[in-house]
């Protein structure tokens, strides 16, 4: 095990990095009460590289571009993951990835009835599925070296608005691990006791303004699943609380429950409601994790590393749905939030 040991962001980097004032159209990160300690958290991630986290052992599923997009979401469900980096044969070298995103983007599109069978699902190429949907917005890949630091990685996740992050090895090429938000946040946290702890962890997340809370997006039992897909792709959200008429949380359809229609061969019929959706779901669904807004932030990180998911739905006394809190929220104000300056940190749109 490594040990922490404080260090200043000059001795990291030489000198600290510029902070510009808050301009219009950007997401202002929460100011955290100014106090000794309270950068603890990204001086840690300034002193941990993203080698740090690559496990001596993991499964790394990677797709060629020449394969059926339909073999290659049957391959993430049996291989038990979320995503795939993609090679490219013809360039050598990776280009992208496949996510459970495509898998929803590919049944909006092209879905039309249970009558009719998604063609380009079932036929379709991931290359031919990558040329017409990003077209003339092709981007990089977006990777990060073992060497560069877990800071780098959260400000690259949070900055590209993107859930998984590449390890790629620069000499070879090869990629080694997927970093995503709760890997980083977990691995945090067993280093956490060992730190100083800031007295902001004791303030409530309405109090340091962390989380979602407007506009909401949500359906209810009886709404249609091809509209639930509709608004994955519209409103780019990771999960969606399903209420009852009163607006209380009764369960919640992510996106990661859709892969369950590649998992139960249902994705020819969009037209079922997300309640019929969910009967797929796995047996040991705990149900939907909550909080409210009086909670402390350290209450929440701990529910969300201890639970291994990726949000919390914010509720009232009632239980009706508030807000959302998830983890990229968490990391945001943990890490990229620099009090000690008074300046804003930002996330530009």
């Amino acid at each position: 095990m490594q040990t922490f040991i404080p260090v200043t962001i000059d001795d990291l980097e030489g000198k600290k990095d510029p902070q510009p004032k808050c301009p219009q159209k950007c997401l202002c990160l929460p100011l955290i009460p100014s106090d000794p300690e309270h950068n603890v958290y990204t001086r840690f991630m300034k002193s941990h590289r993203c080698y740090d986290l690559v496990p001596t052992s993991s499964k790394l599923v990677v797709f060629d571009t020449s394969l059926q997009v339909k073999k290659a979401f049957f391959a993430l469900v049996s291989n038990g993951v979320r995503a795939a980096p993609l090679w490219d044969s013809k360039k050598q070298c990776f280009v992208g990835m496949l996510t459970i995103t495509d898998f929803i983007n590919i049944l909006h599109r092209y879905y039309k009835s249970p009558l009719v069978q998604i063609y380009e699902l079932e036929e379709h190429k991931i290359e031919t599925w990558r040329e017409l949907y990003l077209q003339d917005s092709f981007k990089p890949l977006v990777s990060i070296s073992p060497n560069a630091s877990l800071y780098d990685a959260v400000s690259s996740l949070l900055k590209n608005k993107i859930h998984r992050l590449p390890v790629i090895d620069p000499l070879t090429g090869n990629t080694l691990y997927i970093l995503t938000h709760k890997r980083i946040l977990k691995f945090l946290k067993l280093f956490i006791s060992e730190m100083p702890k800031p007295s902001f962890l004791k303030q409530t997340i309405e109090e340091l303004n962390i989380g979602t809370f407007q506009n909401i997006a949500v359906v209810r039992a009886d709404t249609p699943l091809y509209t639930a897909l509709g608004i994955f792709v519209d409103q780019r959200v990771s999960a969606l609380p399903v209420v009852d008429d009163k607006g209380r949380v009764v369960d919640i359809y992510s996106k990661f429950d859709v892969i369950n229609l590649a998992a139960e061969k249902t994705y020819n019929n969009l037209d079922v409601t997300v309640t019929k959706a969910l009967q797929h779901r796995s047996q040991y669904f705990e149900g939907v994790l909550t909080c409210n807004r009086h909670e402390t932030l350290e209450a929440i990180i701990n529910r969300l590393v201890e639970a291994e998911v990726h949000r919390l739905v914010v509720v009232d006394e009632q239980e009706v749905v508030k807000g959302i809190v998830s983890l990229s929220d968490i990391l945001q104000a943990l890490v990229l939030t620099d009090g000690e300056e008074g300046k804003y940190s930002r996330i530009t749109v």
